[in-house]
């Protein structure tokens, strides 16, 4: 069964959308791992892609990876969505500010976490003022 919007397909709520993605993330990390001569790491890295893309979409009867893949969506699905985006970004947030503070205390200066923290810092008050705007 297709979600449509307005008469046409929505091709984020399709079961295919997540293991496609999957499987074109994986050919581009085997891209960049040939590129960067181990193609080795490569393959493997777009095996495991391949197999989670393939795990999505044939677990179509738990309710958790129809939740995941979108065509299972319902209310409660994009609550717990909203949830799990914003406990994921505090813990990268956590990351960079405690990995920022490891390279300062060693003496470096700190890239490339200042500068991932400052997107951060921008992305969250640009997302604050839309979000207040448009509210």
């Amino acid at each position: 069964m297709s979600t449509t919007t307005g008469g046409k397909r929505d091709v984020m709520h399709s079961k295919w959308t997540i293991p496609a993605f999957s499987v074109v993330m994986g050919l581009v990390l085997l891209g960049a791992n040939v590129v960067g001569h181990q193609p080795v790491l490569g393959l493997w890295s777009l095996g495991i892609m391949v197999l989670f893309g393939a795990a999505v979409l044939v677990g179509g009867r738990s309710e958790t990876i129809r939740g995941l893949r979108g065509d299972g969506r319902d209310e409660r699905f994009a609550m717990l969505d909203l949830q799990a985006t914003a406990m994921a970004g505090l813990v990268l947030i956590v990351a960079v500010i405690i990995a920022f503070i490891v390279e300062v205390a060693q003496g470096h200066n700190g890239e490339p976490y200042d500068w991932l923290g400052a997107i951060g810092g921008l992305a969250y008050l640009a997302a604050m003022v839309v979000l207040r705007v448009r509210s």
